[in-house]
């Protein structure tokens, strides 16, 4: 999905300061696996998030279904204890574990949003290296409260991103900047947009 001027893409960095990086999806399903050349647009063998594990190439499967998310198991998958012969639905606070030793847990923090976490429980991480990776559906919310999608502690108020159309918009209240530009309330995001406002930055970047 494309949004600003950037080329379509479905998966962006975010960087938060003093946070940490989220590697951002914005399809409704992608594929978990080994880093692939990421240049070979078309190769059913790149996977979406790219896991540096002893796992496969495609291994799992995540997609918005209706109402919540399934994964399905493309090769060896467990969802909280249980193995996963095909598909399973996932419900907040599940332990997903992919192979022998990648685990991660699922989180849906926000009532009123279809947006979800992966959070690393193993060592594991993405390649290049994230914090996490976040399920963009519609909208997400970056703040100091339980509820965010990414918990920013030393935020004053809330961040929400959103998608309208073929493009990714920042809300806050009162006024902020994107790429030195002063916007108030809301505007329109860039593919390598730098957000900054009353106590809090944060930046995209092109994977």
């Amino acid at each position: 999905m494309p949004f600003g001027d950037a080329q379509p893409a479905n998966s962006f960095m975010l960087w938060i300061d003093s946070v940490g990086g989220y590697w951002v999806c914005l399809a409704d399903e992608v594929i978990i696996g080994q880093p692939g050349d990421r240049e070979r647009v078309g190769d059913k063998a790149v996977a979406d998030v790219p896991l540096l594990a002893d796992i496969s190439a495609r291994h799992a499967r995540i997609r918005r279904d209706g109402e919540g998310y399934v994964i399905d198991a493309l090769r060896e998958v467990r969802v909280a204890g249980r193995r996963a012969e095909q598909s399973m639905p996932l419900a907040d606070g599940n332990q997903i574990e992919l192979g022998a030793a990648v685990k991660m847990q699922f989180r849906r923090p926000h009532p009123l949003s279809m947006s979800a976490r992966l959070e690393f429980v193993s060592h594991h991480r993405t390649q290049p290296a994230s914090d996490g990776v976040l399920l963009l559906a519609d909208s997400c919310v970056l703040g100091p409260k339980s509820h965010s999608h990414i918990v920013c502690g030393n935020w004053r108020r809330e961040v929400i991103l959103f998608r309208y159309e073929d493009s990714l918009f920042c809300h806050a209240a009162g006024y902020f900047e994107i790429d030195g530009v002063a916007c108030k309330n809301r505007s329109r995001l860039q593919t390598n947009s730098q957000v900054r406002g009353e106590g809090f930055a944060f930046s995209l970047e092109s994977i």
